[in-house]
């Protein structure tokens, strides 16, 4: 009897808190619609497929993937930091170490495969049909991102989401995804920045 109380005061101290939580997130306020998206070049994270072309040497071009510790290995080039760095960057340092062996050698790196760096990806979580981690692209919004994670749940509180954003100093916001999706209010539509997470809290009924 005193176990089956003591779960019920637990239950109930749980309940109170989602519900403090719920009025704090409604008061949240909107996205600033008048602030301009940042020019963020796209930086070369882990998991990416790099597509490394020397010029007039295809036996030390090859196409290879970022290792987990931001490395990647190449004819020639072993263990080059490639995580952080552009493409650019990238190519400029593995011409300087092909120098060695090749004369003038020219590097031209593509990516095929885009993750990006952690610190620059999208994090949906929550009651997201497919919750993930998604790369961020220039001028993305919430409606990109609703579309590559599939909607919401049938459990979701849509209109009581919000995004937590790091880029420019931690703030968080209120977005009105059922609005957006559901009832195609494009005013509920919002830019998302590097590095934002959009959480979908679950509906209590």
């Amino acid at each position: 009897m005193k176990q089956t109380a003591t779960l019920f005061a637990r239950v109930m101290m749980l309940l109170v808190a989602i519900s403090i939580m719920a009025g704090c997130a409604s008061k949240l306020p909107p996205p600033k619609a008048d602030e301009a998206a940042p020019n963020v070049e796209y930086l070369i994270g882990p998991g990416d497929m790099l597509n490394i072309q020397v010029w007039r040497n295809p036996e030390v071009s090859s196409s290879v993937p970022v290792r987990p510790d931001g490395k990647i290995t190449t004819p020639l080039v072993e263990d080059v930091v490639a995580t952080g760095k552009t493409p650019s960057q990238l190519a400029r340092e593995i011409e300087k170490r092909l120098g060695k062996y090749i004369q003038e050698p020219i590097v031209t790196i593509m990516v095929t495969g885009f993750v990006g760096p952690f610190a620059q990806q999208i994090r949906v979580v929550g009651q997201a049909t497919r919750p993930q981690t998604l790369p961020y692209r220039q001028n993305m919004s919430l409606l990109d991102v609703m579309i590559a994670v599939g909607g919401t749940t049938d459990f979701a509180a849509g209109n009581r989401a919000s995004i937590v954003r790091v880029h420019g100093g931690k703030q968080e916001f209120a977005v009105r995804i059922d609005d957006l999706i559901k009832s195609g209010d494009i005013k509920a539509n919002v830019d998302m920045r590097p590095g934002d997470i959009l959480i979908i809290p679950e509906s209590w009924f």
